[in-house]
């Protein structure tokens, strides 16, 4: 897949000799590659990024990706409370907020000064490093901060849906925890072993066991409640539809690594059942900081625990936050192997953040090997930068891009960073000085490495001559858009690259001051 791209675009840029329609595309891409820079150059790079279709972002957060404000608006109307002291979102434990102790989120909503206190809290706004509270700090407090009323889902993915199809972007892979307050009751006093086997049976022979399938169900039913919801209050299917209603969502299973064994092990487990029956959940990973206690004293352990369930239960998607770590935030030694065991023990087909490569054992094969086994790295620009301090020519996407380890950019949570993909692909842009067509390689793997159901586009020469000569689909490469989810919305995005590219252009206008 990864090969083809990289020949795909020298062959737009026009270095290897094309038929006549194909080399207008390509001189069109040369001469939108040429307009883009303008735009940098001259102030107006966001509206052209805005306009760059952008494939998807498939590392981000749904409740990290919801603004601040957002979230202060539905609690006000659902009657929540502002606990100003943090300040956070809270549910009112008495009759009112009055009587809590807080005031009311409306209260708090009206008030200039905690409505700016609020938002500060559960985001990185106005984020000043102090002596005992890094950017480290503030990312991972705000989810501690915020509390949503659970009929709210919907609401959420109607607002991401919607921020995203206003940028041209066709996908959201969204990371999310449906079911978890239920699995204490039913995975406590199960003593673990450590014995990856031996552990799986006992939960399995649990009281969480005995509910797996039911828990799973209910994943579905909020799941499905929640996209109804998302298309009525983006009016999907009427005149009036709104941008997000073009944009196609699935999910990641979303396992929370901060608790004890058995706790990381029910996630899992949960995982694998909800991805057996849902075709909407079509991956998993693991979150929480990976500097955090238990992730790092149980690391090996919980890419055991994924390895057996891959072994005995059947492949599934697996994507990992995995070297989400700088030099100083942990000690040397837990930066020499989380990468490498996410690939080779949990089995990773993309890897979360990355950013510790350079001090993994042997780095320069496990990139080869990244390389060679197509494992896509998902890059997050201004995470990295507030959370471990690692930006610009320090930042290991120099070293993947030098050896061609495939790559895309995403946001991670861009809510609590105040950004949105297009500010990354910007910032990616001005930072690294890649080219129009190496941006276009960005959103195109973002598809590709997808885990959207069915064969990539790139799998088919017909469907990739197609793509080169800008010509309709043949018979066979539409036997493959009829079959392919992911081909199908690949096509969509060439279709809009096309688009794009006859359109954006230097603007023609007589310069009137500074002469």
């Amino acid at each position: 897949m990864r090969g083809f791209i990289f020949v795909l675009s020298f062959v737009l840029s026009g270095f290897v000799s094309l038929p006549l329609f194909a080399q207008d595309q390509a001189r069109l891409a040369r001469v939108a590659g040429q307009a883009l820079d303008w735009h940098m150059e001259n102030g107006r790079a966001r509206q052209a990024f805005e306009k760059l279709p952008k494939g998807g972002d498939i590392h981000t957060h749904l409740r990290g990706a919801i603004y601040a404000e957002t979230w202060l608006d539905w609690a006000a109307e659902d009657g929540l409370c502002v606990d100003t002291t943090v300040p956070a979102i809270v549910f009112k434990q008495a009759n009112t907020c009055e009587a809590s102790g807080w005031i009311t989120a409306e209260a708090a909503r009206l008030d200039p000064y905690y409505r700016r206190s609020i938002i500060d809290a559960l985001s990185t706004r106005s984020y000043v490093p102090t002596n005992g509270w890094t950017g480290h700090d503030q990312f991972f407090e705000t989810f501690n901060r915020i509390n949503v009323a659970p009929h709210r889902l919907g609401d959420q993915l109607a607002a991401v849906a919607e921020r995203a199809g206003k940028q041209n972007i066709l996908y959201l892979e969204l990371m999310e925890t449906l079911v978890l307050p239920e699995l204490f009751p039913l995975v406590a006093g199960i003593n673990m072993s450590g014995d990856v086997a031996t552990d799986y049976q006992s939960l399995s022979e649990s009281a969480f066991g005995r509910e797996i399938d039911k828990l799973a169900a209910s994943i579905g039913r909020q799941i499905a409640d929640a996209r109804t919801k998302k298309d009525k209050l983006l009016l999907c299917g009427t005149p009036n539809a709104k941008a997000g209603c073009d944009v196609e969502i699935r999910f990641l299973h979303q396992v929370i690594r901060e608790f004890d064994p058995s706790m990381v092990y029910a996630q899992i487990m949960l995982g694998w059942a909800v991805m057996e029956q849902n075709p909407l959940v079509v991956g998993l990973n693991l979150v929480a900081p990976e500097d955090g206690y238990v992730a790092l004293r149980d690391y090996t352990y919980h890419m055991e625990m994924i390895d057996h369930l891959y072994r005995t239960r059947g492949p599934q998607n697996i994507t990992l936050h995995a070297g989400e770590l700088a030099l100083g935030l942990v000690r040397p030694k837990q930066l020499r192997f989380h990468i490498r065991e996410a690939i080779e023990i949990g089995h990773a087909k993309r890897i979360g953040h990355g950013v510790a490569i350079a001090y993994e054992d042997d780095h320069e094969a496990l990139l080869q090997k990244m390389v060679d086994d197509d494992i896509l790295v998902e890059i997050n620009l201004t995470s990295n930068a507030v959370i471990l301090g690692v930006e610009g020519q320090n930042h290991p996407l120099v070293l993947y891009r030098d050896l061609r380890v495939p790559y895309t950019v995403s946001t991670d949570d861009e809510g609590v960073s105040r950004i949105d993909l297009t500010h990354e692909y910007i910032r990616l842009a001005q930072t690294f000085g890649v080219s129009y067509f190496e941006l276009r390689y960005v959103s195109r793997n973002s598809l590709s490495y997808s885990f959207l159901d069915g064969e990539s586009l790139w799998t088919s020469d017909d469907c990739s001559h197609d793509v080169i000569e800008a010509k309709a689909p043949s018979v066979t490469c539409q036997q493959l858009l009829d079959q392919s989810e992911k081909a199908r919305l690949q096509w969509k995005l060439e279709e809009k690259l096309r688009v794009f590219e006859a359109n954006l252009k230097i603007p023609k206008r007589e310069r009137t001051s500074f002469e």
